[in-house]
């Protein structure tokens, strides 16, 4: 029905155009109309004077590079589909850069960018087709007509580089690309893991605007999946240290009470830390004034984990500022490194994922 209604208005463009200059004979109007290269009239002094009408690419090239900079990825898509030349300009890096920065580049870090560059070396080692979008012109104007025979695939000419932008962009955004992140309270919340961020490899369900999340195997625990992860409970991962790897601290000799932190934690040897929010809190022996505060000079540092109630094993934890490494016990489990935030936007994140009840 969509269809149809484009082709009545056709229809009735053209007819409209036939009464307006009372010419029916000519077959440049009527039904004739949609088969012609369209022609504009203006008025000059009551004399009518016609002049091909101008195309897109007879604009000056900055009002062209900004109607283009202001497209959506699907209408960059169909633009790039009309011609070569836009084809050329729609498939330009400096384009998709702000579409990538936009939407992907709070969650996507260099690990995701290097796996993909990492598939697209071992492919064409394997002498495989590159990955790449067999409906890359399909997906957008399947946006817009909701109909699932629309399958459009473009030729080879039509697909973009596998090294682009726009095909890293297409990657993400299809879910033909599992990337790597971190994900806030995993398991849906799990109380076992509130207020904590774990390593995942991440897919992109566009229906739903969310994610699935699988996390890795580790000790007697198989891979897990998490469907149904928004967006706010994602980031790209901060450190380049992996997750059964020690993080080399480098802010313990400045963490000072106050100071908010993430810190790594394990439950045994075989777990892949996570990293869990808390802050740096008073010794034992001090009352908690800041005049006479001296807990910076001590070589313990006592972290708290608000989030348990007082007494709880899990409260408080110390470690040693010179000489940390990794500490902790199976009861108790392991604490290895700590990453200082020094945003307000990294501690509001945590501060928004706060449990509603106080854990044990």
């Amino acid at each position: 029905m969509s269809l149809l209604s484009v082709w009545l208005a056709l229809i009735a463009s053209g007819a409209s155009l036939e009464q307006d200059n009372g010419d029916s004979g000519n077959p440049q109007w009527g039904l004739g109309a949609m088969f012609y290269k369209r022609r504009c009239f203006k008025k000059v002094e009551n004399v009518e004077d016609f002049s091909e009408c101008m195309s897109v690419l007879d604009l000056p090239e900055l009002a062209l590079e900004g109607i283009l900079g202001r497209l959506p990825p699907a209408s960059l898509c169909q633009m790039a589909g009309v011609c070569q030349d836009l084809r050329k300009r729609c498939r330009s890096d400096h384009l998709w850069k702000s579409l990538f920065k936009e939407k992907w580049a709070r969650i996507v870090g260099p690990s995701a960018f290097q796996e993909w560059q990492r598939q697209l070396i071992l492919q064409a080692e394997q002498g495989a087709a590159v990955e790449r979008p067999s409906r890359l012109w399909g997906w957008p104007l399947s946006c817009l007509w909701p109909f699932t025979w629309l399958n459009l695939q473009g030729p080879p000419s039509m697909v973009p580089p596998p090294d682009s932008l726009m095909a890293w962009y297409w990657a993400l955004e299809s879910g033909n690309f599992w990337f790597p992140a971190q994900v806030y309270n995993r398991e849906n919340g799990h109380v076992g893991f509130m207020l904590s961020c774990y390593d995942a490899e991440l897919n992109y369900d566009r229906a739903t605007d969310t994610f699935k999340a699988r996390y890795p195997p580790h000790g007697p625990r198989t891979i897990v999946i998490e469907e149904g992860v928004r967006w706010e409970r994602l980031r790209a991962p901060p450190l380049d240290t992996p997750a059964h790897d020690l993080h080399a601290s480098d802010c313990l000799s400045e963490l000072q009470t106050g100071d908010h932190v993430e810190v790594q934690w394990r439950r045994n040897k075989e777990f892949p830390y996570g990293w869990w929010y808390g802050v740096v809190g008073h010794s034992e022996a001090c009352d908690g004034n800041s005049r006479h505060c001296r807990c910076l000079s001590l070589e313990t540092i006592w972290l708290e984990f608000n989030q348990y109630t007082l007494g709880s094993r899990w409260r408080r934890a110390a470690i040693n500022r010179k000489t940390h490494r990794e500490e902790g016990n199976e009861a108790e489990g392991f604490y290895g490194g700590i990453r200082k935030l020094n945003t307000k936007d990294e501690i509001n994140i945590w501060k928004r994922l706060w449990p509603t009840e106080t854990l044990e």
